[in-house]
Parts: C-alpha cells; structure tokens; sequence
C-alpha cells in the first residue's frame, strides 16, 4: 500500500510540476498572474476527450494538435487582451493587479463557454487504462506514460531555457526587463513568448491528466490554485523549485489520502504550504528579497 502511494504520488506531482512551471513562466517572464489558469487546462482535456472519442486520435497524438493551438491562442490573448494593460501599467506591481482583474474576468468567460457546450457533468475515456506491475506494485499504463511525458517535456523546457539563446533572452527579461532592454532584448516579444510557452505547457497537462482522471468544467479553479501553491513553495520563476515542490505536494496528497483519509488531503495541502512559507518566505528554491 505504501509503495503504491509512493508511485502514485509521484505521477500526481510530475502532472503539478509540469502545470506550474506554465503559471511560473507567465509570471516570472511576462509578470501576468493568470487566474484563468486552470481553465486552461480544463479545456485542453476536453479537446483531448472530444478528439479521441470524436475522431479516434489518441492522446499522444492529440497533443502535437493541442499544444500548438494552446500557444496561439494563449499568444492572441496576450496580444489583443493584455497587451493594453502592459502599456498603460506604469509598474510591474501596477500590472499584476490589472492582470488579476482581467484573468479573473476571462476564467468565467471560458468556464462559461465550457459549461454551455459540454454541461456540468464528469467526464473521462478510456486510454491504455491496462494494468502494469512493477516493484510489486500495479499501476496503469496510462498513468506511466503520462508521468514520463511530462518527464519529457519538464526536461525538454529546463534545456531551452539554460542552453539556448531564447531561453536566456527570457530568463533575463524575467530578472530585469529594464536591464534586458539594454542588451537589444525585445522584451514585450519575450513577455508574449513566455506567455504563450506557459500555455503550452499547461495545455499538455490538460491532455496527460485527462488520461487518467475525471473532469468537468467547473474544477480549474482547483488547478489554478495548485499551480499558485507550487510555484510559490518551489520560489516564483524557479524551474527546479516547481519540480521539487509538485513531488512533495503530490506524495503528501497521496500519503494523506492512503494513510489517514482522503477528505483530509485539502487540509494537508495547504497545511504544508503554509508551513513551508513560515520557515521560508521566499520559497524552498527562491532567493531573499533585500
């Protein structure tokens, strides 16, 4: 019981972390605390439910459709949304509330939209749900394959930013936009970038998770949120802080609900968060602000 919780807590912090790193990219690059987040997501399962049951394209496949759609339509928010906030903003602080304020808005124009065409009911499907045994212990196919994507994509993201010029163009703009600028950075087209990366991102967690679990279109509030938790235990704009910091929160979840019992797993959650905020303000990763 306790390895499979183990297991399963891993696989459930890799699908955190691989959603977080998304939410730490838009705020870190592009300063925008995205609040329709979750919602995101959420639509990203279902196009992956309505592609596979509508057209038979698999997950796997769905996300080389769903990914790339999520970056442009991400990009043309940035573009057509918040680009007016960033230039009438006359402080990143400035722009953060104005940010809030218009995410918030935008959460419930998609959950809306998401309500209308598929109702408030659970959905899920079917995919590879076949059993694996390892170390003794079975889990589903499924699960393995959506944790070692993400796997992938975590590694894929951590190389462009430390080994490629993009990256480094946007791991400056996320230190110092003013600063950035200086060195022949555009940093309105980085801002965009970031933002648009981050919904890629969360756009192929939407498609792994959608493998494995249940959904509807009212819970990406709830990811919305586990996302802010992660990216601020790992430390804001950290990269390894939101990997460690999905594992620990992913494993607690599972433990707690394994061990003790399930309807204690949203007090553990943020139990453990506000500890961790005591002991360390900035974050298990983040640097002291001076």
């Amino acid at each position: 019981m306790l390895l499979d919780a183990v297991f399963t807590g891993v696989t459930l912090g890799g699908m955190y972390a691989l959603v977080a790193m998304g939410l730490t990219l838009q705020y870190g690059v592009a300063r925008i605390m995205n609040l329709s987040y979750g919602e995101s997501l959420v639509a990203a399962s279902f196009a992956a439910l309505w592609l596979y049951t509508g057209s038979g394209i698999n997950p796997l496949l769905g996300l080389l459709l769903v990914v790339p759609a999520a970056a442009i339509i991400n990009w043309l928010i940035y573009r057509y949304l918040l680009t007016p906030l960033v230039r009438r903003a006359k402080t990143r602080d400035a722009l953060e509330v104005d940010s809030i304020l218009a995410t918030f808005g935008l959460l419930f124009v998609v959950q809306g939209v998401m309500l209308a065409i598929f109702g408030g009911a659970y959905f899920s499907y079917s995919f590879l749900a076949v059993p694996v045994k390892i170390f003794g212990v079975t889990l589903g196919a499924n699960r393995l394959l959506a944790l070692g994507f993400a796997l992938i994509i975590g590694l894929a993201l951590y190389v462009g930013l430390t080994r490629t010029r993009i990256g480094t163009a946007l791991r400056a703009v996320a230190v110092d936009p003013v600063a950035a600028q200086l060195v022949a950075i555009d940093v309105r087209a980085a801002a965009a970038a970031a933002f648009a990366l981050g919904g890629a991102l969360v756009a192929s967690g939407g498609v792994l998770t959608s493998m494995f679990l249940t959904f509807n279109a009212n819970i990406g509030v709830v990811f919305t949120m586990k996302a802010l938790i992660v990216v601020i235990m790992g430390g804001v704009g950290n990269l390894l802080g939101c990997i460690v910091a999905g594992l620990i929160l992913g494993l607690t979840e599972t433990m707690v609900a394994t061990l003790i019992d399930p309807g204690l797993t949203l007090a553990a959650t943020y139990t453990l968060f506000l500890g961790i905020l005591l002991v360390r303000p900035q974050g298990l990763f983040g640097g002291a602000k001076r």
